[in-house]
């Protein structure tokens, strides 16, 4: 109340609510700052370049002209299902946050009822159809024609050299795949699978043709056909089909020399050959392939990570080139491309101490060593090797807990290739010694993504894993309207593919090339641990097709779903925006169809998880600072990226930090702005109620103000049921609410992401490099406005602490005369209330407080300017 009625506070209250000036401002202080080449960068008229993504309607623009704060105009929640007025058919637009969190329609949630594998799907509910239903019942069934070349046997000469480099052409109709070429064998292996996609198969012959590779034309060496019609149908899980050897013919249909042997059937994308089979969507119709091994669908896991914490105590015995000369020591740690170093020892000397601990990220298989060096500073900028030690990390010892690890003493050898020879070490042993304690924690959970959306909590040591409580299931079905990515013959298309990470398993989609609408139809299933843990999927395009390594991959967009606000057994189909943020503001680049379901196998241990810790214990009993954190996650996504890297086809380190947030940390003025009006949204119901207190206690409306006061006045003559009535209010609340609980997963909203109305120049500051790119003119621009904003900031907190530093002042005797009518005031309330019954200074405080405006003055009352003239150490400050 002190802090509201202070005309002072309210104003620099408002003034951080309000800490970004209006664009004509900013424009102003531009052109007072910068010259004219900032000034067309940062001024707000936008140039024809700011116009290739249009930013949403702002409807707070009018809010802004009326200075009225956005907080104290938002309506209430109300959360429901809005129909979009369409055919029936028509997908529902589900909007997330109606009133001043809204978002345009053509970013809401769409909910679908698609014909899957197990049957429709309507309200999240199966109902189940004619045909019988498929282990794949989150997709759409896709049939497929699958042809195995597995190998071929006495096959003709060719050449006039003798020699055969034969290879096998599957074609059907437009569609063709081509096996590799092997030079000089005639009984030739192969063992690749080729996928016909059902809906674009045109002919009605398969034709599978052994041609020999040349160098001017391929030669012909013998054909098997099949009639479609005459193909057999396997259903999973059927054993798989067995493949036949077959006579090659000649163009004439008659038999020829060699054998081939097939397996060819109908099947879904249930079927176990299709993961690795060379799919329709992966070749053109003018027959030539595209890298398939950069295409196929995979799964990967993340490998398992380790904190490693070396605690380097002291040194013992140290030899320097300079004998008269005393070191300036210190410790240099690396593992990998991770190195840190230790403080100065603080004493010069030959036994110099440090009792530093570091700490560093491990996978396994352990293929790094624990290098230490120790060096001098002899000078600035120039160091002196001193000695080395090199520790193989699998003959670290591990923990689960936090028992003490016993210390050790390592010699200190001259050179690398010596430290790491282990017979060197023990019959050679260099005097100087180094004092260590390493150890591998297996207590942590290593985290490698954003601590907001952590798809997995459990710690390293498996010894320590719970039982999982219940499975997810993801149905990746198809994306429409996606944006064109890059040009190709004249036409703007994409090749895309979906990735989705959970837990310490990624998954990765077949890359659907040419299309704008793909249709994946691919499930894929994730043991759950914890229900506090978010899925991941984003969507990407492959720059990987034209034979260069360099190029990354785009992003098309992401989608997160937390799996705590999904209802157990029931299927979610939805159409989520893909929405990303360009330097030019917030665009849909497409949607992208999901089918979702989790489902719980032991209902028990679920509830029970909601009393348990988010994190391991060690967490707890020996926590890790900030710092720590970040710096550790940062290299933890290193390591998970150069080792999915290297997996075929390679998940590669872009996708990987934008699937991880890696960038989560990063400064962002928008970020803030969203985070501080999350903040006020958060605080918005306390400022409601009381707002509602204010306008009883005016008597805004009487017979209200009499109702408080009879439930005061109950309240004080019965406090026992001050706990039970205010808990009973709460679960009526809970229960009214349950009719318009959320029928959706959460998506991405524009609006609480404040991107709908960013400024041009702080969307290019947050896709700044860093250190940054800019101009200096510039730099000093955006460094000037962080340091207004910094400097509100300031202000606020500095008045809050002289709120805190008077109510010091009471008793401190800072002010003899305040203290000394503090004191008094105080002996005699104590007597007062030792003598007068509790409720009856309730009461009497309370209508006090709620008393008619008639016997109210507009001047503050007495305490209140007491406390106002009590003095704080504003003062002292220079």
């Amino acid at each position: 109340m002190i802090l509201q009625e202070d005309p002072q506070i309210r104003f620099l209250l408002w003034n951080l609510l309000c800490f970004s000036d209006s664009r004509a401002a900013q424009t102003q202080a531009s052109e007072q700052q910068i010259p004219n080449v900032a000034q067309k960068l940062l001024s707000d008229d936008k140039s024809e370049s700011r116009h290739t993504f249009h930013h949403l309607p702002n409807p707070s623009q009018s809010q802004k002209q009326q200075h009225v704060p956005p907080a104290a105009t938002q309506p209430p929640m109300d959360y429901g299902i809005h129909e979009m007025k369409s055919e029936s058919q028509a997908p529902i637009v589900a909007r997330m946050f109606p009133g001043s969190s809204a978002q345009a329609v053509d970013y809401a949630l769409k909910e679908t009822s698609p014909f899957l594998g197990g049957g429709q799907i309507v309200g999240g509910r199966v109902i189940r159809g004619d045909r019988p239903s498929s282990s794949y019942d989150l997709v759409e069934q896709m049939k497929y024609l699958y042809v195995r070349v597995v190998k071929a046997r006495d096959l003709p000469t060719m050449d006039v050299t003798g020699s055969l480099d034969p290879y096998v052409e599957v074609r059907v109709g437009n569609y063709k795949g081509i096996t590799k070429h092997l030079e000089k064998n005639k009984n030739p292996e192969w063992n690749e699978v080729f996928a016909f996609a059902g809906d674009r198969l045109q002919s009605s012959v398969l034709e599978v043709t052994v041609k020999d590779k040349d160098l001017v034309k391929d030669d012909f060496v013998g054909i098997v056909r099949f009639d479609r019609n005459e193909i057999p149908t396997r259903v999973p899980p059927d054993s798989p089909l067995a493949p036949e050897w077959y006579r090659l013919e000649d163009k004439k249909r008659e038999r020829t020399k060699g054998e081939l042997m097939l397996a060819v059937w109908y099947g879904t994308q249930a079927d176990e050959a299709f993961p690795d089979a060379w799919h329709t969507d992966a070749i053109s119709p003018d027959g030539s392939s595209f890298f398939s091994a950069l295409m196929r669908s995979k799964v990967y896991h993340s490998p398992r990570l380790w904190y490693v914490r070396v605690k380097v105590i002291e040194a013992q015995d140290l030899v320097v080139s300079d004998k008269g000369h005393f070191p300036d020591a210190y410790v240099k740690v690396q593992i990998g491309n991770q190195v840190l170093k230790t403080k100065i020892a603080q004493s010069r000397t030959m036994n110099p101490v440090w009792n530093e601990e570091l700490m560093f990220v491990a996978a396994e298989p352990f293929d790094d060593h624990l290098i230490l060096v120790v060096e001098d500073r002899t000078g600035p900028n120039k160091d002196e090797s001193i000695g080395k030690v090199v520790i193989p990390l699998n003959s670290v010892e591990k923990r689960a807990d936090d028992h003490i690890i016993r210390s050790r003493w390592f010699g200190l050898e001259n050179s690398l290739s010596a430290a790491m020879d282990e017979h060197q070490v023990k019959k050679d042993r260099f005097s100087s010694r180094l004092h260590l304690q390493v150890v591998l924690d297996g207590g942590y959970h290593v985290l490698d993504e954003s601590t907001h959306y952590s798809s997995d909590l459990r710690p390293t040591a498996k010894q320590l894993w719970k039982p999982s409580i219940g499975v997810l299931e993801l149905g990746v079905l198809n994306a429409e309207g996606l944006h064109p990515m890059k040009t190709r013959e004249g036409k703007g298309t994409s090749d895309t593919y979906c990735v989705a990470k959970y837990g310490q398993k990624w998954i990765r989609t077949r890359t659907i090339i040419n299309s704008l609408s793909p249709k994946y139809n691919e499930q894929y299933t994730w043991e759950v641990f914890d229900p506090a843990t978010v899925l991941v999927v984003g969507v990407f395009d492959n720059n990987q097709l034209g034979g260069s390594n360099d190029n990354k991959d785009t992003k098309i967009g992401k989608v997160r779903i937390r799996l705590s606000t999904l209802e157990t057994g029931r299927v979610y189909t939805h159409s989520y925006p893909l929405l990303v943020l360009h330097p030019s503001g917030v665009k849909k680049m497409g949607e992208l169809h999901l089918a979702i379901r989790f489902s719980n196998t032991s209902f028990t241990n679920m509830m029970f998880l909601y009393s348990r810790p988010l994190l391991p214990k060690m967490h707890y009993v020996r926590p890790l600072t900030v710092m720590q954190q970040d710096m550790l996650r940062h290299q933890a996504v290193n390591v998970v990226a150069a080792r999915l890297g290297r997996s075929e086809p390679p998940l590669r380190k872009e996708v990987i930090e934008y699937i991880s947030d890696a960038d989560s940390h990063l400064w962002s003025m928008r970020r803030s702005k969203a985070n501080f009006f999350r903040l006020m949204s958060v605080f918005s119901g306390i400022f409601s109620v009381g707002k509602w207190f204010g306008e009883v206690c005016m008597w805004k409306n009487p017979i209200t103000t009499v109702l408080v006061q009879v439930l005061f006045v109950m309240l004080v003559c019965f406090p026992e049921l001050i706990l039970p009535t205010s808990f009973l209010y709460m679960f009526l609340i809970g229960v009214w609410n349950y009719r318009f609980r959320p029928q959706y997963p959460p998506h991405m909203n524009t609006r609480i992401s404040h991107a709908d109305a960013v400024n041009p120049d702080e969307l290019d500051e947050e896709f700044d490099t860093f250190p940054s790119r800019q101009s200096p003119d510039i730099v000093r621009f955006r460094y000037d406005r962080l340091r207004s904003v910094a400097g509100r900031i300031q202000t606020v907190v500095g008045d809050v602490a002289s709120q805190g530093e008077r109510l010091q002042a009471l008793i401190s005797w800072r002010d003899p005369r305040a203290t000394t009518i503090f004191l008094i005031f105080c002996l005699v309330v104590a007597i007062v209330l030792y003598v007068t019954p509790f409720q009856v200074i309730a009461l009497l405080g309370g209508f006090y407080f709620m008393r008619h405006p008639r016997f109210r003055h507009k001047i503050p009352s007495a305490p209140i300017n007491f406390f106002r003239r009590l003095p704080a150490r504003t003062d002292s400050m220079l």
